[in-house]
């Protein structure tokens, strides 16, 4: 699961995704082992950071989804993977649900902007 959820974080940074997170919920939850958060800046391209990532699943690992969720809106699109469910917000969108705040004692790496290497941190409270 570690290796999409890597790979999804290239996928949206590819599509010039911001901020974009991964929270290690391994142990936590029982439905899945890692989040994969990040926004767009209109939903034209959370619609397209979503699609890359369903694209590149399909055509190059054969992987699909268990199911999807907020393509029509595209304020908010849920990709979930089994192992690693995607998130990709709008900016208010993000920030109303705060995902990050509400697992905020789960290990996290964010990727940094590009040509910097992810950093790794664990914000256990």
């Amino acid at each position: 699961s570690r290796d999409f959820a890597r790979l999804a974080t290239q996928i949206a940074d590819d599509k010039k995704a911001e901020d974009i997170v991964v929270l290690n919920l391994e142990g936590r939850v029982s439905f899945c082992d890692q989040f994969v958060i990040c926004n767009g800046t209109n939903r034209r391209h959370v619609r397209a950071i979503a699609e890359a990532i369903l694209e590149t699943f399909k055509l190059e690992y054969d992987v699909a989804p268990i199911s999807t969720e907020g393509f029509d809106g595209a304020r908010w699109v849920l990709l979930d993977f089994g192992d690693i469910v995607v998130h990709v917000f709008d900016e208010p969108m993000r920030g109303f649900y705060d995902l990050e705040g509400l697992w905020s004692d789960a290990p996290r790496t964010e990727l940094k902007p590009r040509g910097e290497a992810p950093r790794i941190a664990s914000t256990a409270v």
